[in-house]
């Protein structure tokens, strides 16, 4: 077994991570799949996150699965801490790892180890308020450099919001904003081989649609339905999921199911465009073309599957 590295896949909706990360387990045979998705984690919410089948998961273990009930706020902090226990473990058992979703801010916080910094919504407004009235920003970054000399020679003066964003946080956390780390803006080495599946724009739109017809045909509707069961009722966070939220509003009557899938259809595919946007921003990725839908996905993915593993082997 070579160096116990990590493989991270990242990628947006519809890429076809879970089939290749899947594949990628198999080949190597010492490695688990650890989830990255902020709404697999949360029970019974299974066809519309796409989550890994029970067959998927009888292939290779996955991790970071069914955390929480739908009713539990999550939050990428309590994901980071659950993540950390899960890698260790690995460690310990000689395994490896392999990260795979599309949640970026989620990739972030186990990746880099990030801890991030409430919101004081107070604290922020005011200080807001005080550039809104006509306070140099550059005011603001001496009151930082008082505070927090460490975030402030970081910051350029002139940069309103981040100087905003530090002050809030060293004021109301009481800690210095520069002790949470080096932040999302900065992507310092990480020791994983990193991997990101580009899509083709024009290829985006057809590949979510028959992603949705497809948890449609699975019993995606159903699903939603017996959510309004739940006893607790479900989370801000779980209600506002992509597909939930359409599929409940049909279900109360606000819409048509065609009306529903349709947005589905729509927000995911903006979804997918943004995903893109926030992975292409980290150098460390290396993008490959996602394979092909249709008959020769199962070849092109077994085929990525065995470069990236030998790649991994090679290290």
């Amino acid at each position: 077994m070579g160096g116990l590295r990590s493989i991270v896949i990242v990628g947006p909706t519809a890429s076809g991570k879970t089939a290749l990360a899947i594949e990628v387990a198999e080949i190597l045979g010492d490695a688990e799949i650890v989830s990255v998705d902020s709404m697999q984690v949360y029970r019974r919410m299974d066809i519309g996150t796409g989550k890994a089948t029970p067959g998927e998961q009888s292939r290779v273990p996955h991790h970071l699965l069914d955390l929480v009930e739908p009713s539990v706020e999550f939050s990428a902090g309590w994901f980071r801490d659950e993540a950390r226990a899960v890698l260790d473990d690995l460690a310990a058992r000689g395994r490896r790892a392999i990260l795979v979703g599309g949640t970026g801010l989620y990739h972030r916080v186990v990746v880099d180890d990030l801890s991030l910094p409430g919101d004081y919504d107070e604290i922020r407004s005011a200080l807001e308020a005080e550039l809104a009235a006509g306070l140099p920003p550059e005011v603001l970054h001496r009151r930082l450099a008082e505070a927090d000399p460490v975030a402030a020679a970081r910051i350029e003066p002139a940069n309103g919001r981040r100087i905003v964003r530090a002050l809030e946080v060293t004021t109301g956390s009481g800690r210095l904003f520069s002790s949470f780390g080096p932040g999302l803006h900065e992507y310092p080495s990480s020791g994983h081989l990193m991997v990101g599946l580009r899509v083709d724009r024009d290829d985006m739109g057809p590949r979510v649609a028959a992603r949705v017809a497809a948890m449609m045909a699975m019993g995606f509707l159903d699903e939603v339905r017996s959510l309004l069961d739940e006893p607790a009722g479900l989370s801000r966070t779980a209600r506002q999921a992509l597909g939930y939220r359409q599929l409940l509003a049909h279900l109360d009557g606000s819409v048509t199911l065609d009306e529903a899938v349709c947005d589905t259809i729509g927000r995911t595919r903006q979804f997918a465009v943004r995903q893109e946007r926030w992975f292409r921003r980290d150098p460390r990725i290396e993008w490959v073309d996602a394979p092909e839908r249709g008959g020769r996905a199962a070849s092109e993915t077994r085929s990525l599957a065995r470069s990236i593993a030998g790649r991994l082997e090679a290290t």
